[in-house]
């Protein structure tokens, strides 16, 4: 009886454990070219109607319209896709919002086949910072 108790127990701790990690994530590594990266595109409306379309197309299914990451595959995963809105996300350089959309990791996709020219990505970087007004 104490040896079920206590592999109850152990269970119950090691479960624990799991659910309260499972969520926290490790902290990005951005390369320095990228952290110090200008965006080479202008803020038009044509760039940013470009920008939408993409997001649109490439973004929304899982951050949703608004970058909330509220989008209807966003919800199914258990890691934080990032709300485009806050004050952390917007103060992010521009080059570390192309690597992270770009180049991507863990369940954030790579896109340089998906979107082949860098400069639509840069159209979608200048859309998400439209999110953050």
């Amino acid at each position: 009886m104490k040896t079920l108790k206590f592999l109850l127990f152990i269970g119950f701790v090691g479960f624990s454990f799991y659910s309260f990690n499972r969520f926290e994530q490790e902290e990005w590594v951005i390369p320095e070219k990228y952290v110090t990266m200008k965006n080479p595109t202008y803020v038009t409306k044509k760039n940013l109607a470009i920008g939408k379309a993409l997001y649109t197309k490439h973004c929304k299914p899982c951050h949703g319209k608004t970058g909330v990451g509220d989008g209807p595959k966003g919800i199914e995963f258990d890691s934080d896709i990032g709300d485009f809105s806050s004050k952390e996300f917007q103060a992010e350089s521009e080059g570390t919002i192309f690597y992270k959309s770009y180049i991507g990791r863990d369940d954030m996709p790579n896109y340089e086949k998906k979107i082949p020219d860098p400069m639509n990505m840069w159209f979608i970087v200048n859309y998400m910072r439209t999110l953050g007004k």
